[in-house]
């Protein structure tokens, strides 16, 4: 019998984007999919259901993959059905599972046990963060977060900084949201007035705000970060 297929389903990055986050295919395959993996399952359900689900969501089987439950996840139980032959999907909290995501060890897993993946178009970010910031996309790193030590930190955007100057190399990072503006006033402090900073915040969402400064152009500019989810692009 053939396998079923792990399906990468992006999900909104922000409320209201549900419309500019999906094309049409995720209405077809969401509704030949009964079994999902998911880090969130109230933003899963929420999302099927602005997607188009037509399957009853009580016939639905949800594995959880939140990060209290992800240590004890049973991959025997998780591809029991996909071994019969029936499809999964796999959902992030918001945007691509896979980057910058957890899910990342379910798809790892799935490749261990010859499952197909299959991942669909949908919003990153990071990527959408680096079209929309001006700096090279041809050469970039992402770095997930930087070190919470003051130090440590300060050190740390000085290398990035350097190395970007050296290769031309696109620098991408984050915050958790409730220290977005401790990290901002740590850039501005340390990075030099002629380094380039772009910051992306909420994106996809009403309010989303791109914008690319000098360090020094930042110095004159307020913009308040506080609980909003930002990606930050460092290009010397």
């Amino acid at each position: 019998m053939q396998k079923g297929k792990l399906y990468l389903i992006p999900v909104p990055l922000a409320e209201g984007a549900e419309k500019s986050s999906y094309t049409m295919i995720h209405h077809d395959i969401i509704n030949t999919i009964a079994e999902y993996v998911v880090e969130n399952e109230k933003t899963a359900r929420r999302f099927l259901k602005t997607a188009g689900l037509t399957i009853p969501q009580s016939e639905l089987i949800i594995h959880d993959y939140g990060k209290h439950t992800r240590e004890k996840m049973d991959y025997n139980l998780v591809f029991a059905n996909v071994k019969k032959g029936k499809d999964i999907g796999l959902m992030s909290e918001a945007g691509c599972p896979g980057i910058a995501d957890p899910g990342a060890d379910v798809v790892a897993e799935a490749h261990r046990r010859g499952v197909q993946v299959i991942p669909m178009v949908g919003p990153s970010s990071i990527l959408l963060a680096l079209m929309a910031s001006g700096f090279n996309g041809q050469k970039f790193t992402f770095h997930g977060y930087l070190p919470i030590d003051k130090v440590d930190r300060a050190k740390r955007i000085k290398d990035l900084e350097n190395q970007s100057a050296r290769e031309k190399l696109t620098q991408i990072f984050i915050e958790t949201p409730f220290r977005n503006n401790q990290l901002l006033a740590e850039l501005l402090r340390v990075a030099k007035p002629s380094t380039k900073l772009c910051v992306a915040a909420n994106l996809t969402g009403a309010d989303e705000v791109i914008m690319t400064k000098t360090i020094g152009e930042w110095k004159n500019t307020t913009l308040e970060l506080h609980k909003i989810p930002a990606i930050f692009l460092l290009f010397a």
